[in-house]
């Protein structure tokens, strides 16, 4: 029931992080992936290690009137789309009082437009072919409070509407939009920033009920369910994979 057999999965973002390790389980489990993002060189190595069954598109999701010549080329060349997985995001961490409006709608543009006009260029696709999965990345910024990153938790809290608002739209026509909230995952990213800000880390891990930070591939596995028809009837959800960071006192 979590085989992706013949299914064509996009993944924004793809090349580190947690949406390689995204990729990496969707390959596992029988998908064709292609991977996005903006530094050529990281991708050619992400796909050399991810096998055959990957190949990679060169793309900035900020720069909205390319989206539909993106999908149009892997639809061309690859397949129709079944899967996007919308991962490709940024973060700032800076006092509220000091974060300009450029700044913010920096944040604002790349996490929450470029995921929304994407979606609406795979999903109007995916909508007539009546099939498919969108998968957005949430937060934990999305379901309380932090510190130091307004524009950050704005961006992923617009996130979990646009999940609700697209499954009402989507879903009639079998397309299912879910999101995965990850709680505090090793990345490089978050390595970086939590060997910067040791307080922070050991807040973050006191309330984290499991003890331990989660790996990439925690997040993988959890895009395959939502991605598998293991959860056919899912949509509209949003899934902490957080160690139970989210309900951590």
């Amino acid at each position: 029931m979590f085989n992706l057999t013949n299914k064509v999965a996009l993944i924004t973002g793809g090349g580190s992080g947690i949406g390689f390790a995204i990729a990496q389980a969707m390959i596992t489990a029988g998908a064709k992936v292609v991977i996005t993002g903006r530094r050529e060189n990281a991708l050619q190595e992400a796909v050399a290690s991810l096998g055959e069954n990957a190949s990679y598109q060169v793309n900035d999701v900020t720069v909205l009137e390319n989206l539909e010549t993106l999908v149009e080329a892997i639809e061309s060349s690859v397949g129709a789309i079944d899967i996007l997985v919308n991962n490709a995001g940024i973060n700032m961490k800076k006092p509220a009082i000091e974060v300009t409006d450029e700044e913010f709608q920096r944040v604002i543009h790349t996490n929450l437009n470029a995921v929304f006009a994407l979606s609406r260029t795979c999903g109007k696709r995916m909508m007539e072919r009546k099939k498919g999965a969108i998968i957005m990345i949430s937060s934990m910024a999305a379901y309380y409070g932090i510190d130091r990153v307004p524009a950050y938790s704005a961006s992923k809290h617009g996130v979990e509407g646009l999940v609700k608002a697209l499954s009402m739209d989507f879903s009639p026509q079998n397309v299912r939009v879910n999101a995965i909230a990850p709680g505090f995952i090793e990345t490089a990213m978050m390595q970086t920033a939590m060997n910067s800000d040791p307080a922070r880390m050991n807040k973050a891990l006191d309330r984290t009920p499991m003890g331990y930070f989660g790996k990439p591939e925690d997040i993988g596995m959890a895009a395959v369910f939502l991605a598998s028809e293991g959860a056919k009837y899912i949509t509209g959800a949003s899934l902490p994979v957080d160690g139970g960071n989210s309900i951590g006192f």
